[in-house]
């Protein structure tokens, strides 16, 4: 990394903390670019608003497809430990049979060698009457023992038959799941390859036309949230996890949107507000779905920074709340993460990591 691009994410990361520290000042994007001309750009038969609207909904379903594949590599992670598990359990109940079957068969040969009779019971037919009360005693005490081994090793068996179904369970789920994970791969890949041949076909003027409709369509969004008031009763402070994980969220500005990262090079969305959370202490399910899912839900009004904001009708984007209107946010394949207004998307709810 250059000084050149050191000083500017610096800067990035300075005016990220001034938005925290600024005491009323709302959020919102920059102002629109230009009007479009009268005779909007072509592709073929399509303008470039229908083009980006196209691309928009493949990186959706891509974002869609990344949940999927986060959430079967994090089942698979821990089916894979269950499993490690059950085998160090079946290893050592495979001992402990062993263990307990030498002993029952060193009481069976010794019983053998004294004819069938375990020695307490040889001391109950001497004439001698206080060795037969002490006969009577180590019967006792031998058949208890026996007793114990037989018992042990019973529930041993059982317990070995249970962990061997367990694993058995486990590695259908975990080999359920690897499937799972390829196919979402599968799709992940393909629409982003078809949103990225699309946006090839573009002419730079285009590109950057289309980067511009991009803003224009968040600032609308973000202009219509702002306007309907929801920031006149967000006015709390973040705790003091939150100020870790944004501070730690802010810190990744500039760092490439990756499906399926989570640092410390690259980041997808939830990676990202998932990464932040376990450097402040507090580690939350790893995709946006199991986040909506799990986390306590939020009011809008009660919102706080740190709170993460989940997003479109599926959750399948999220993105942090830094505060007057803003969250931190890594927004798809092509872009990094970035600040942008918390209402330029649709938004489903917020949950709080740390209530």
């Amino acid at each position: 990394m250059n000084r050149r691009h050191s000083a500017a994410a610096a800067i990035t990361l300075v005016c990220a903390m001034a938005v925290l520290a600024a005491p009323v000042q709302a959020f919102a994007a920059p102002p629109p670019p230009s009007p479009a001309p009268e005779q909007p750009g072509k592709t073929g038969k399509k303008s470039l608003e229908e083009v980006r609207k196209e691309i928009d909904d493949l990186y959706r379903k891509a974002g869609a497809a990344t949940d999927a594949y986060n959430l079967a590599e994090e089942q698979a992670k821990k089916q894979s430990g269950e499993i490690v598990k059950l085998a160090q359990a079946i290893v050592e109940g495979q001992a402990k049979i062993a263990d307990l079957k030498s002993r029952a068969g060193a009481q069976a040969r010794e019983q053998y060698r004294n004819a069938g009779l375990p020695p307490g019971a040889q001391l109950m037919l001497s004439g001698d009457p206080q060795l037969f009360l002490d006969g009577i005693g180590r019967a006792r005490q031998g058949q208890q023992a026996a007793k114990g081994v037989l018992g042990e090793l019973n529930r041993t068996q059982e317990d070995l038959e249970t962990y061997t179904q367990d694993a058995s369970t486990n590695w259908t789920k975990l080999e359920a799941n690897r499937v799972k994970q390829a196919k979402a791969k599968k799709k992940i890949n393909g629409q982003i390859a078809a949103a990225e041949k699309i946006e090839s076909q573009l002419e730079k003027k285009e590109r950057a036309r289309l980067l511009e409709l991009e803003q224009q369509a968040e600032y609308k969004s973000q202009t219509a949230w702002l306007s309907s008031g929801a920031l006149k009763e967000i006015n709390r402070e973040a705790s003091a996890s939150g100020k870790k994980a944004v501070a730690f969220a802010t810190s990744q500005i500039g760092k490439p949107y990756v499906w399926g990262a989570e640092g410390p090079r690259s980041y997808d969305c939830s990676g990202l507000t998932s990464q932040a959370w376990a450097a402040a202490g507090r580690p939350i399910p790893r995709t946006s779905q199991e986040q909506w899912r799990q986390l306590p839900h939020i009011a809008i009004k009660d919102m706080r920074p740190g709170d993460l904001i989940i997003y479109h009708s599926d959750a399948t984007h999220v993105g942090m709340y830094i505060g007057d209107g803003a969250i931190v946010h890594a927004p798809r394949p092509g872009r990094n993460v970035t600040l942008t207004g918390a209402g330029s998307m649709e938004i489903l709810g917020v949950v709080r990591p740390d209530k």
